[in-house]
């Protein structure tokens, strides 16, 4: 099974913005071709996971992550969107599916610090997400136990949106968080990600944006990446 190297996350680039690939936005016939068309220009793959209840949506599945995994060398991030009593069993489902990253929310608050462990023990890095409603102070109890903070920039588990007002201004506070701790915490934007909002994002702190159709609906990949690297 294809696996990035161990120590991935400390080698990822840090003078560049990161581009983060939601596999939401892939070509679900076609997902292996789409892994493979953009492997080249992917710092890390995201994989959306929702049980309906915490997030009005249904993604994602363990068996398609062990699909993505046997794909590629790319680390993958399970982002959970899950009730409290799912997220120990699908930390445990989904590391021995092949994540690489397993983020959960802020707002799992009563079983964050079973989940962090959870995580540990697997050897996985350890991420927490923020919906754009939750202040970003939430946060610091637990940067010195993460290894990525995501922020959501619209609201949770809907494709589409447009970008909440508050967004680089949250981005900014999080990143005097993370900057306080002297930790290295990777610091991502994800929803409202468009041509016109990722400049705006990289300025405000954002260190990886997560891209669905401004990635996988590029006229020109290679154009794209080389615009997003160049912010």
């Amino acid at each position: 099974m294809p696996r990035p190297d161990d120590g991935w996350l400390e080698a990822l680039p840090r003078d560049r913005l990161l581009a983060e690939f939601s596999m939401w936005s892939a070509d679900l016939l076609r997902l292996g071709h789409d892994v493979d068309r953009i492997e080249s220009a992917a710092d890390l793959l995201h994989v959306d996971v929702a049980d309906g209840h915490f997030a009005p949506a249904l993604l994602f599945f363990p068996d398609l992550v062990a699909a993505i995994r046997a794909r590629t060398r790319a680390p993958v991030h399970v982002h959970l969107m899950v009730a409290d009593d799912a997220a120990l069993a699908q930390i445990d489902q989904f590391a021995e599916a092949g994540a690489d990253l397993v983020s959960l929310h802020v707002e799992n608050v009563a079983v964050a610090n079973a989940a962090l462990a959870r995580i540990a023990a697997h050897g996985l890095k350890a991420g927490m997400v923020l919906r754009v409603e939750t202040p970003v102070a939430r946060a610091a109890p637990w940067i010195g136990r993460i290894d990525a903070l995501t922020l959501l920039g619209t609201a949770i588990g809907v494709k589409g949106q447009g970008l909440d007002p508050s967004a680089c201004d949250r981005l900014r506070e999080a990143a005097a968080l993370i900057g306080a701790s002297g930790r290295r915490v990777l610091l991502a934007a994800d929803g409202g990600i468009r041509e016109g909002t990722v400049p705006l994002l990289r300025a405000a702190g954002a260190e990886t944006v997560v891209l669905g159709s401004l990635g996988f609906g590029a006229p020109d990949l290679a154009d794209r990446i080389e615009w997003l690297r160049a912010l």
